[in-house]
């Protein structure tokens, strides 16, 4: 059993990001760069279904340029096996990511793949199902649970209503969500032997990929600051502003 994890490079979530001067893209100078959130809890769900004996192998994989080792690495620390890295100094939009991953997942022919529903950054939640599309493998997205059983994989995924079970041949495509699981932090001597694990290095090239970007990003912007509230000292006053003020009632 080989599990494939996509993962991504994001602006770590307790930072305040800001659009550049030019209001053409969120500024990340000098901007503490993490693991997508959505993607540890992906590789986390992968060991420990290698650690229940579920699973043999677990390769990670990102794209872009050098800077993106140190999330693999991260995750080489976390538990997994081997990592990838394509190489590419454009920043790609998630028909171009699937497109990606789609010549990976044909080089390493893995059992399931695993992937955050969204990163944090562009908040697209659209290439697990690209992916999933291209390669013609079903999909379940959204899981909050994940249970192996022989040739198939079972999620449970929070709808409106309630909750949906799910069950898919392998191989399969999974997206995680935040209830999941709670990612473990990498301790140092892990840190340390993940330096030694293979880390194999390829272009988009190699892979024989065309990267075209279709989506253009007219203007970055904050969000309009929101106007301070006001104490009402009773019930009544309350009533008065929503019918005469806000015009609500």
């Amino acid at each position: 059993m080989k599990i494939l994890i996509p993962i991504k490079r994001v602006n770590d979530y307790n930072v305040k990001v800001r659009p550049n001067q030019t209001n053409t893209d969120v500024d990340l100078n000098n901007v503490k760069m993490a693991m997508n959130p959505f993607c540890e809890i992906a590789v986390e769900e992968a060991i420990r279904l290698k650690e229940a004996g579920k699973a043999d192998e677990i390769v990670v994989v990102t794209i872009g340029d050098d800077k993106h080792q140190e999330q693999l690495r991260t995750a080489l620390a976390l538990g997994a096996d081997r990592a990838i890295l394509v190489k590419t100094e454009q920043n790609l939009q998630p028909l171009s990511v699937a497109k990606v991953l789609v010549k990976v997942f044909e080089k390493e022919s893995p059992n399931l793949v695993i992937m955050g529903k969204v990163g944090i950054d562009g908040d697209h939640n659209q290439t697990g199902q690209m992916f999933a599309a291209m390669t013609g493998l079903p999909q379940a997205t959204f899981a909050s649970e994940l249970n192996l059983n022989g040739g198939s994989v079972e999620v449970t995924r929070e709808i409106d209503g309630g909750l949906e079970t799910l069950s898919a041949p392998l191989p399969a495509v999974v997206t995680t969500d935040l209830r999941l699981n709670e990612p473990r932090y990498a301790s140092l001597p892990n840190i340390m032997k993940a330096k030694r694990k293979p880390l194999e290095e390829l272009s988009v090239d190699d892979l024989g990929v065309e990267i075209s970007n279709n989506v253009e990003t007219i203007s970055v912007e904050l969000p309009p600051e929101r106007q301070e509230g006001v104490k009402v000292e009773s019930v009544d006053a309350l009533i008065d502003k929503l019918k005469n003020e806000a015009k609500v009632i």
